[in-house]
């Protein structure tokens, strides 16, 4: 019987098959791995495009309202007689009153999908800017926080990117005094 069993240990003839089916499976293994890894990256260039175009959404509201000077005009702002209606960050910032519809028109060409929301809140408090060569007894110094959030341009994208930019403004005005 030992002899018996040491002959089909030693015969060859299904090798070919096992290390075939093995190959299979190993290659098998290393389509899905890659698979998924591109899956993946798919989807991770597709965030990033997402967030790139709402921060540009975002910049691109906040520089179309700076562009506009009517929108520093305080007569078109509402008070904020409660501070813990403000996004938390600005709580502390002495805001006044605030401007939630300014007027922005973009640039020829350009147009979104879904706007950017901008609101502009005005403050009493800062500091003159320091370095301009000015006078700061012959200005006066209007304060100001651009708050932009863009959102995600492409339509088809089921999780939008959101970005937020806020930007501080220090709007001189003239005052006439000492020959000015």
């Amino acid at each position: 019987m030992g002899k018996k069993s040491n002959l089909i240990l030693r015969n060859e003839s299904g090798v070919a098959l096992v290390v075939a089916l093995l190959m299979i499976v190993i290659l098998s293994l290393i389509g899905l791995a890659s698979s998924s890894t591109s899956t993946f990256e798919i989807k991770l260039s597709g965030n990033k495009r997402g967030a790139t175009d709402a921060f540009y959404t975002a910049d691109g509201g906040s520089q179309s309202v700076l562009a506009n000077l009517g929108n520093f005009s305080t007569a078109y702002y509402t008070t904020v007689s409660d501070p813990n209606t403000l996004p938390v960050e600005l709580r502390n910032e002495g805001i006044v009153s605030k401007q939630t519809s300014p007027s922005f028109s973009s640039p020829a060409g350009i147009s979104y999908h879904e706007a950017p929301q901008v609101t502009i809140y005005y403050t009493n408090t800062g500091n003159p800017p320091k370095a301009l060569g000015l006078s700061a007894i012959n200005f006066e110094f209007n304060y100001y926080i651009i708050d932009s959030v863009g959102r995600d341009q492409l339509d088809a994208s089921a999780n939008k990117s959101n970005c937020e930019i806020r930007e501080k403004v220090v709007r001189l005005i003239p005052t006439m005094q000492g020959g000015y």
